[in-house]
């Protein structure tokens, strides 16, 4: 019995040690990240992947919308209780736009 309060007692210390150096090892990369993600190089590819990305998202829309399949789903689509529009989201959160079919 005692040797299992021993070892119980030795676990408990161990985890709040470690969860305390792990905290702080976890600050630490959270502060770099930070400095990394603040970065003046960084904000402009992210800015250039971000602007090619939404290129590429309305082209595919557009591309989509006149195609066959874009088509039927128009089409097949009425006899849901949402309108043939809402087959893109009212707002465009992945291309930073809202689209033209919104309400607000």
């Amino acid at each position: 019995m005692r040797g299992k309060l021993l070892f119980i007692g030795g676990l408990a210390a161990g985890f709040v040690l470690g969860a305390r150096a792990g905290r702080e090892k976890y600050e630490e990369l959270r502060v770099q990240a930070r400095k990394v993600l603040d970065h003046p190089t960084v904000q402009e590819a992210t800015g250039v992947a971000q602007a090619q990305a939404t290129k590429l998202y309305s082209e595919g829309k557009d591309k989509l919308a006149n195609s066959k399949l874009g088509e039927k789903l128009s089409t097949t689509s009425t006899s849901s209780t949402t309108p043939t529009s809402s087959l893109t989201a009212t707002d465009d959160t992945f291309a930073g736009t809202r689209s033209s079919n919104s309400t607000i």
